[in-house]
């Protein structure tokens, strides 16, 4: 447990830990080149740290200086059959993720995780799968961890997801690059395309159209990478920024891809003042962000942005307490299948303290401003409740008490040394 109460002043310079997203593609392209691969400013999250741990015991030889990892990849050598299961903690990019690529090694390979894990579905990326020829079992008819996989002999189909989705994307992908002929993988909309600009950027077969990926089967070579910050992680000080009523913070060097920001874009529609500065551009767009107290108003998020703010929705209900109107969201019903029913779960806390909220079976709404007030509230085991939390406790009046505040270590270990490091009293 950690107790938070409010602050007069918010001041200071943020820099996050390395992307998440980008952490695991760059680690799991690193292990499949062919030679030595170096990734810098490598993610700090114990979900980062399930799948470095899956590879090396796939036979990857991986040292670390830092934040600096060098891979040497196992290329056309392929994986080693590891000789017990492959643990990807509460991690479900990593599930995800590997089970595209370990669909397409000749080895046999078991996938589990922690108690929230195996209980999340899996079926969309393992139909398709089974779809291009792997052989994958696992209860509940093969839609729950842990996944026993007999991979190899992949043949290229045609994807057609029913659900954007970077994770069941980028796991199709990622076998494709082990099939004969081409794969192609169409979404219903634009989700996270990090994959897309690292297969570009390291001159992979591959062509994107529209909302159509192809790949062909390829080899990939060695590279280094430095990974910029993670934009869902900055998000949480956007938002602290954006509704204290005295605060100036500058987040440096943060991944700006726009298929990652979607959040900043509603935090400006609803008037947030903010700043943007881009410095880099590839593989992806790289800058500082600069916000500062703003008079918020809710709106009604558009269906379109959903999927490129999934992880900030109940971040974005903790703000909408403090912005002028009603802030609604629908067709996001995914937050019920994440680490915990996260529509669910930022109702219940908030209305705990004090917010006008109301659940619907696809999102939520908001009403506000509200003066929220201490509570006991709680975390569920889930790292984005536990940071939303925590951002509402510093908008309370009196002393929050947070229950389960270590589950930031799944993303942003260093979290809270962050956050009171932007909320100490600066005079």
């Amino acid at each position: 447990m950690i107790e938070i109460s409010s602050n007069q002043k918010i001041r200071g310079v943020v820099r996050v830990p390395g992307d998440k997203s980008i952490s695991h593609r760059g680690l799991i392209l690193g292990a499949l080149a062919d030679g030595e691969s170096v990734l810098k400013n490598l993610g700090t999250s114990h979900d980062v740290v399930s799948t470095l741990s899956m590879l090396k015991q796939l036979g990857c030889e991986i040292s670390r200086n830092g934040r600096q990892i060098t891979l040497q990849g196992r290329g056309s050598r392929g994986f080693i059959e590891p000789a017990k299961p492959l643990f990807c903690g509460n991690s479900g990019t990593s599930a995800r993720l590997m089970a595209g690529v370990l669909a397409g090694q000749p080895i046999f390979t078991v996938l589990t995780g922690d108690h929230s894990l195996v209980r999340r579905p899996m079926s969309r990326v393992v139909e398709p799968l089974i779809k291009m020829g792997a052989d994958i079992r696992g209860r509940q008819n093969h839609s729950r961890l842990p996944l026993a996989i007999s991979g190899g002999n992949l043949k290229a189909v045609e994807h057609k997801l029913s659900i954007a989705s970077a994770q069941v994307k980028t796991a199709l992908l990622l076998a494709g690059l082990r099939t004969s002929g081409t794969t192609v993988v169409t979404e219903p909309a634009q989700s996270r395309d990090h994959t897309e600009r690292l297969f570009q950027w390291l001159h992979l077969p591959f062509q994107k159209e529209g909302l159509t990926c192809r790949i062909s089967s390829a080899g990939i070579p060695a590279f280094s990478l430095t990974i910029p910050g993670d934009f869902s992680s900055a998000a949480y000080f956007l938002a602290l920024g954006a509704i204290h009523p005295d605060a100036k913070i500058e987040i440096q060097n943060v991944n700006l891809n726009p298929t990652r920001t979607g959040f900043l874009s509603i935090l400006q529609a609803m008037g947030a003042k903010i700043q943007v500065e881009t410095v880099a551009h590839t593989p992806e767009p790289v800058g500082h962000i600069r916000v500062e107290t703003s008079a918020l108003k809710n709106l009604h998020v558009p269906e379109s942005f959903i999927p490129n703010l999934i992880d900030e929705l109940p971040l974005l209900a903790v703000a909408a307490t403090q912005a002028e109107g009603t802030l609604v969201v629908h067709n996001a019903s995914e937050l019920r299948v994440k680490e915990s029913d996260r529509i669910h779960t930022i109702v219940t806390e908030l209305r705990k303290m004090g917010a006008a909220v109301r659940e619907f079976s696809d999102g939520f709404e908001v009403t506000g401003p509200t003066k929220l007030k201490e509570a006991r509230v709680k975390t569920y085991g889930d790292h984005r409740i536990a940071m939303s939390l925590a951002v509402a406790a510093l908008m309370a009046e009196g002393t929050t008490q947070l229950l389960g505040d270590r589950w930031v270590q799944i993303s942003y270990p260093a979290f809270f040394e962050d956050l009171f490091r932007v909320t100490e009293d600066t005079g």
